[in-house]
């Protein structure tokens, strides 16, 4: 078994009286596709937001690679290798698709000489099929260019691992079919991923685990095929 890239211990996050999440706990394995899922307002991006560090947990702690990372702020936690992509993207509206990615390879990238962002940039670009368009302007790209571009925002960053959240959300079944295997092959690259996604049939193909928040508590973690047959989180999405 690979050892945990990421451990999450009894995190709780509050907003005034509200308690978003209450002690979660979870692992992450080296190289894994992990999902996580749960209904609206479950807690999932409150979860991620504590995990990449735009978000400090008032309980708990979270380990990267070993280290406690619960204090550090995101742009540290970028540096030691977990990225994100955000569900609505928004890249730089004045830059080319090049050009957005020349952003984070200068500033959050490790071990990229500056006369080689380009020529790195291109082959983020490359991997994403979106080659062909980096001398355009982001507002000329199509729904599901934009999401690849944001993935490739984060991929500039090198990370160890990706937290895609909601990259599917608002597309096709056919364009779903194409943002798939670009994660996969991600994945078989060595990047550990965590996927959020409201899309089940993607977010059960993709994943070798997954794990259920609902009401800021996990309430089931494993296999998707044990997921989809557990009857709390059956109550969590239709009710009694």
């Amino acid at each position: 078994m690979a050892a945990s890239l990421l451990e999450v211990r009894d995190v709780t996050k509050r907003f005034g009286g509200f308690r978003a999440l209450n002690g979660v706990s979870l692992d992450v394995r080296e190289g894994e596709r992990f999902g996580l899922i749960g209904p609206n307002g479950s807690g999932k991006t409150t979860l991620i937001n504590c995990i990449s560090g735009a978000l400090r947990n008032e309980s708990g702690r979270i380990s990267f690679r070993g280290c406690d990372v619960t204090r550090l702020p995101a742009h540290q936690r970028t540096r030691l290798g977990i990225a994100r992509s955000f569900q609505i993207p928004k890249p730089f509206t004045s830059m080319t698709v090049l050009e957005n990615l020349c952003i984070p390879l200068e500033y959050a990238a490790r071990d990229v000489a500056r006369a080689d962002v380009v020529d790195e940039a291109m082959a983020i670009l490359r991997r994403m099929s979106l080659e062909d368009k980096a001398s355009l302007l982001p507002g000329r790209l199509t729904q599901v260019d934009m999401r690849r571009l944001e993935l490739a925002r984060a991929m500039a960053a090198k990370p160890r691992l990706l937290i895609s959240d909601e990259a599917m959300a608002g597309l096709s079944s056919a364009e779903v079919d194409a943002l798939l295997p670009i994660l996969f092959a991600l994945n078989e690259q060595g990047i550990t991923i965590i996927m959020i996604e409201h899309i089940m049939r993607a977010v059960m193909r993709f994943s070798e685990r997954i794990a259920v928040l609902d009401a800021g508590e996990k309430i089931a973690e494993g296999p998707p095929d044990e997921i989809v047959k557990n009857k709390d989180v059956e109550r969590a999405y239709l009710g009694e």
